[in-house]
């Protein structure tokens, strides 16, 4: 490589980046590159090319160095974009080739910087679900099964009783003893069912009232529609007079 070669390659460089490329010495320069294009809302991101030109240079490749000088670059993101340099320097060999390497540094921090924004926004919406899911999930409860309700049912009967008795307990301790034992006297009252039981026989006990020697009488045997005979001798035997 002629330094005459070289020095004509730099002359272009400058007056493509007037204010990105430094030259480091007469073999090494120095281009902060950004993306071609930006998004809103992303934050800055900046790399700086370091290009060391060997002797063989154009016919062989130059060594490229990449650092972050704003925002930040995995080592996964830096080989990735260092082996697509590669391969263009690759197909450019026996070219000056430095402008082409740059142009394509930009599109790949392009592309890298929609795949971040992507994968936030995928992040951000896996984030949203999980919260709609986990929401859903409370507001929805545990599904109702018949075992689940005999069970429910078998638990909640038995908290309803203590909280009876504790309240029961709550109440007599606030009353006096008279009021109490007065209290235990109306709990303790037999129920329908057991005054039943206790009467069941109350209706041939009825029987006893009744006085022996007195018939009972048939109703069944009178006929109110039919006329009496006596009722007709009576109106018979009725006279009225203005007289007095």
């Amino acid at each position: 490589m002629s330094a005459e070669v070289l020095t004509e390659e730099f002359e272009v460089l400058e007056s493509i980046y007037p204010t990105e490329l430094s030259i480091v010495s007469d073999r090494e320069i120095q281009i902060d590159v950004e993306p071609d294009e930006t998004i809103d809302g992303e934050h800055a991101f900046k790399l700086q090319l370091f290009v060391h030109y060997p002797d063989e240079y154009p016919d062989s490749l130059p060594h490229l160095t990449l650092v972050a000088i704003e925002g930040e670059l995995e080592d996964a993101e830096h080989d990735t974009l260092l082996e697509s340099l590669t391969e263009v320097g690759e197909e450019n060999v026996g070219m000056a080739m430095t402008f082409t390497l740059v142009s394509h540094l930009r599109e790949q921090m392009a592309s890298l910087v929609r795949k971040r924004a992507d994968q936030l926004m995928d992040e951000e919406r896996e984030k949203e679900r999980l919260t709609i899911e986990a929401e859903e999930a409370r507001t929805r409860g545990t599904p109702v099964t018949v075992e689940s309700f005999k069970a429910w049912k078998i638990k909640f009967g038995r908290e309803m009783t203590q909280r009876k008795t504790k309240d029961e307990d709550e109440r007599l301790r606030a009353l006096s003893p008279r009021d109490r034992e007065e209290w235990k006297r109306s709990t303790t009252r037999p129920t329908g069912r057991q005054l039943f039981e206790r009467n069941k026989n109350l209706e041939h006990d009825d029987d006893s009232f009744v006085e022996e020697g007195i018939v009972s009488v048939d109703f069944s045997q009178y006929d109110r529609s039919q006329p009496r005979a006596h009722d007709d001798d009576d109106d018979d035997g009725v006279h009225f007079s203005d007289s007095d």
